[in-house]
């Protein structure tokens, strides 16, 4: 049993994006399993059915698209109604494998709405929680830190530099998080490639470490997960892509994802 588990002490609520399979699934049995209360989301109803039946000690499962601005709102409506978190794992995303642009309802990018302002919704929209943990990627580190193009609009499109994109934005708002909400911990971790659905069978990392990670942020007293504004990778600081650190970045990312979806973030939480 990790550092992470109760131990008599309090139980925090945690609320897992993307949690029907996968690393998401995984860490909400962890967490689960250490006494903590679980909260899981799911896409639609057929796979919400299913992740009751994968983990039925978990406290609920919220539905909603994260393609989907309106639903993403409804899916924050649902989460702000069930009392406020601990933690949010914002764990969900779509892999590198798209082989062209897929345009969403609202008209963005599939990879970006999802992974990208998905995340940023939900946070200005659900009550502030004490930690936040934004899964990156190694790819970020090849991503482009270029605002100009993000709906690949104008680009060819490349589904590996697309995902790869995305995950350097993701660190970029946990980062932009961290420094406009210092009461609250806001990081973000690279669980490796990993043997899931997005990673195949075949990737040789560790992924029990990649989930042990999430988990270890989002509950864990342990000094080293007591920080914020780091990027992480199997418990251990790792140095991210210098752009990510840049506060004007940080400031433009913020600014273009309120004039997509209408939404401020919020100045402190």
């Amino acid at each position: 049993m990790s550092d992470t588990a109760v131990r008599g002490g309090r139980a925090r609520r945690v609320l897992i994006t993307g949690s029907s399979d996968g690393l998401g699934l995984m860490a909400g049995r962890l967490l689960s399993d250490q006494g903590h209360s679980v909260t899981l989301h799911a896409r639609n109803d057929r796979r919400a059915q299913d992740t009751r039946v994968a983990l039925p000690e978990a406290e609920a499962v919220l539905v909603g698209d994260l393609s989907s601005i309106a639903a993403t709102r409804r899916l924050a409506e649902q989460a702000a109604a069930s009392g406020r978190f601990d933690a949010v794992i914002h764990n969900a995303a779509v892999g590198y494998r798209e082989p062209r642009r897929i345009e969403t309802v609202d008209g963005l990018a599939h990879v970006f709405a999802i992974n990208v302002l998905a995340p940023y919704l939900l946070t200005a929209l659900v009550p502030a929680p004490d930690r936040l943990v934004y899964l990156s990627s190694g790819m970020h580190f090849g991503g482009d830190p270029d605002l100009s193009d993000l709906q690949w609009e104008r680009r060819r499109w490349r589904g590996a530099q697309a995902y790869s994109d995305s995950k350097l934005w993701d660190t970029v708002l946990a980062f932009a998080v961290a420094r406009r909400w210092p009461d609250v911990r806001s990081n973000a971790l690279e669980p490796g490639w990993v043997p899931t659905r997005m990673g195949g069978p075949h990737a040789p990392d560790d992924l029990q470490a990649g989930v042990e990670t999430q988990v270890w942020l989002a509950v864990s007293d342990n000094p080293g997960a007591a920080v914020t504004g780091e990027y992480f990778y199997h418990q251990a600081r790792r140095s991210p892509h210098p752009a990510t650190r840049d506060p004007q970045l940080q400031e433009q990312l913020i600014a273009h994802c309120a004039s997509l979806s209408g939404v401020t973030l919020p100045p402190a939480a």
